[in-house]
C-alpha cells in the first residue's frame, strides 16, 4: 500500500526557504570575510557623519576659547587703561594741591615781611619823633614870647628885621598873650589860630606853650604870606591875617 501525502484542497504547497551558505574554504576564504566585514563596518551609514560632528565640535570648542581670549585681552586692556586714568588724575590732584600749598606759603611770607616792614617803619616812626622832640625841646629858646620868636626867625630863613612887622601883628591879634581867645571867632593863642586846636601839629602843649604857639605861627606866616611884613601889611589893609 502506498502513502500519499495529503494536501488541502484549498492551501498551496508551503514552499521551503533556501537558506544562504557560505563556505568557508582555507585560509584565504577567512580572510576575505574579515575584508568584507571591515568594508562593511566602514561603510556603515553615520559613521562618517559621527566624525564629521566631533570634528565641528572641536573647531567650535577652538574657536570659543579664541573668543573667550580676545575677550579677556579687551577686559585687560580695559581695566589697564582705568587704572593709569586714575593714577593720572591722581598726580594731577597732588600737583594741584602742591601748587596750593607752594602759593599759601609764599602769600604766608609776603604777609610776614609785610608786618615786618611795618613794624620797622613804626619803630622808626617813634624814634624819629623821640628824636625831634627831644632835639625841639634842647631847641627851643627861652626867655619872652617876643624874644622866642625873633629868636627863630633865622630858621625860617627871615632876617630878625621881620621882627618889626612881626611884633605889631601879634599885639594887633593877641597881645603875645598865650590864653588869648576870641569869644566871637573862637581864635586861640598868640597867633590866634582857628581854631585854636590847629596848632596841635605843633605840639601837644598848643594850649599852654608860647614856644609851641609861635612855631605854630611863624609856620602859617610863611605858607600863607612869605614872611611878616607881607603879613603885617595884610593885617593894615584888611584887619586880619
Amino acid at each position: 500500500m502506498s502513502l500519499k501525502r495529503r494536501t488541502h484542497p484549498h492551501r498551496k504547497p508551503r514552499k521551503h526557504a533556501k537558506r544562504t551558505k557560505i563556505t568557508l574554504i582555507g585560509t584565504g576564504s577567512a580572510l576575505a570575510l574579515v575584508a568584507v566585514v571591515a568594508g562593511t563596518t566602514a561603510a556603515w551609514p553615520g559613521s562618517s557623519d559621527a566624525s564629521g560632528n566631533m570634528a565641528d565640535a572641536a573647531a567650535f570648542a577652538g574657536s570659543h576659547a579664541s573668543a573667550s581670549s580676545v575677550a579677556a585681552q579687551a577686559v585687560q586692556a580695559q581695566t589697564s587703561q582705568q587704572l593709569r586714568a586714575i593714577q593720572s588724575a591722581a598726580v594731577r590732584a597732588q600737583l594741584r594741591q602742591q601748587a596750593a600749598q607752594a602759593r599759601a606759603r609764599k602769600a604766608a611770607r609776603a604777609r610776614a615781611a609785610a608786618a615786618a616792614r611795618a613794624a620797622a617803619a613804626r619803630k622808626a616812626a617813634r624814634a624819629s619823633q623821640a628824636s625831634s622832640g627831644s632835639a625841639s625841646s634842647s631847641a627851643t629858646p627861652q626867655g619872652s614870647p617876643q624874644q622866642i620868636a625873633e629868636s627863630m626867625l633865622g630858621s625860617y630863613g627871615w632876617s630878625s628885621a621881620q621882627f618889626s612887622c612881626l611884633q605889631p601883628l601879634w599885639n594887633e591879634e593877641s597881645g603875645w598873650n598865650v590864653y588869648a581867645n576870641n569869644p566871637t571867632s573862637g581864635a586861640y593863642g598868640i597867633p590866634q589860630a582857628l581854631p585854636g586846636s590847629k596848632m596841635a601839629s605843633a605840639g601837644a602843649d598848643w594850649q599852654t606853650d608860647a614856644a609851641t604857639q609861635i612855631r605854630w605861627g611863624l609856620g602859617y606866616i610863611q605858607s600863607t604870606y612869605g614872611s611878616p611884613c607881607a603879613a603885617w601889611a595884610h593885617e593894615q589893609a584888611y584887619g586880619w591875617y
